[in-house]
């Protein structure tokens, strides 16, 4: 499943804290928070009020901005020097606070969408390293300069931030870049001090193995419980205010006791069922996906916030019996229904 769908981009939900950090790392170089921010409807007023949101493409605009004004080679690394996991709120404090390095890679794929993301952004394991993965998301974007900012900027964001969680010595194997080297290749090994390798089918990091069941530096089980639990509730958010995904998903969880079919779902939205499933590829989900998300979040509340047995939650989902809901629940959280509930009451 991709890690956050691309309706995302025109969702005007996350504070400015990329933005402000772009407009600092240039105004070194002489560019004004001015032509940072042409064309975005924002002002340097309004990136110091903290009720201010902002959607991915502006901050995208933003970096074609400043690629424009003529920005430096090395920008989209200052940038990512300014990013440390203390500017992400709860997402990055939950980063923060996993019990081992496996769980920091889990938990950042999984609630990336918190993070203004640009990227697609995935993780796998191979026999002798755990590999981070970035993809393009946005068609979009039809400059050269502006995708490869965008690629450098989250290589270089994933070290530092990896950096954050288990000491500044960490040094990755290898970087694989999908771009060329010309220009750029002394800067590269410069900021990811590592050997970096260009015109690669994919962009990479490749992380020692042996990194995995490391602890992060302030891992703590029941900090991560707890924020886990806001960013859950965060993430639904980010779902429901998004596109044709958050239309389906509130009309799922406005009837949690019996959920409409897909083609039910197609009806209320005046759509045929073949134009919903197309939409919600386009969006990078299906009607499943957003099915699961829903009953997830349902089953979470009625484990934390009632005394529902496992088969009275599991016939309200929907499930046949509460052995299936019990192995969808580990594949969705991996804990079982009475370890989950168990936490939650710690």
């Amino acid at each position: 499943m991709p890690s956050f769908p691309s309706n995302l981009l025109n969702q005007k939900i996350y504070a400015p804290y990329k933005i402000v950090a772009l407009v600092g790392a240039v105004a070194e170089q002489g560019i004004s928070a001015d032509e940072v921010l042409k064309g975005l409807g924002l002002s340097q007023e309004t990136l110091t009020d903290p009720a201010t949101l902002v959607s991915i493409k502006q901050y995208i605009d933003a970096c074609t901005n400043v690629i424009e004004a003529g920005a430096s080679l090395s920008t989209p690394f200052a940038t990512a020097a300014r990013l440390h996991l203390t500017a992400y709120g709860m997402y990055g404090y939950a980063l923060l606070t996993s019990p081992t390095i496996r769980d920091y890679f889990n938990f950042g794929v999984k609630y990336h969408p918190l993070a203004t993301p640009t990227m697609h952004m995935t993780w796998r394991e191979s026999e002798e390293a755990a590999i981070f993965e970035f993809r393009e998301a946005y068609s979009y974007i039809t400059s050269v300069k502006t995708r490869n900012f965008l690629i450098q900027q989250q290589v270089a964001q994933n070290i530092i931030h990896i950096r954050d969680a288990v000491g500044p010595s960490l040094t990755p194997m290898r970087a694989l870049l999908s771009y060329p080297g010309n220009e750029v290749a002394e800067i590269h090994e410069k900021y990811l001090g590592c050997a970096c390798h260009f015109d690669q089918e994919t962009s990479e990091i490749h992380y020692p193995k042996e990194i995995l069941e490391q602890a992060p530096l302030l891992g703590n089980q029941l900090s991560i419980k707890l924020l886990q639990e806001t960013c859950n509730q965060l993430l639904g958010q980010t779902k429901m205010s998004s596109g044709v995904t958050g239309e389906v998903y509130q009309i799922l969880m406005m009837s949690p006791t019996r959920f409409p079919s897909m083609e039910a779902v197609a009806n209320l939205l005046c759509i045929t069922t073949r134009t919903l499933r197309r939409k919600l590829d386009a969006e990078g989900t299906s009607y499943r996906d957003i099915l699961d998300d829903a009953r997830c979040t349902l089953a979470a509340e009625y484990l934390q916030a009632t005394r529902m047995s496992t088969e009275d939650i599991a016939a309200r989902l929907g499930f046949s019996d509460s052995a299936n809901f019990r192995r969808a629940f580990k594949r969705w959280t991996g804990k079982s229904p009475h370890a989950f509930r168990r936490g939650s009451s710690a």
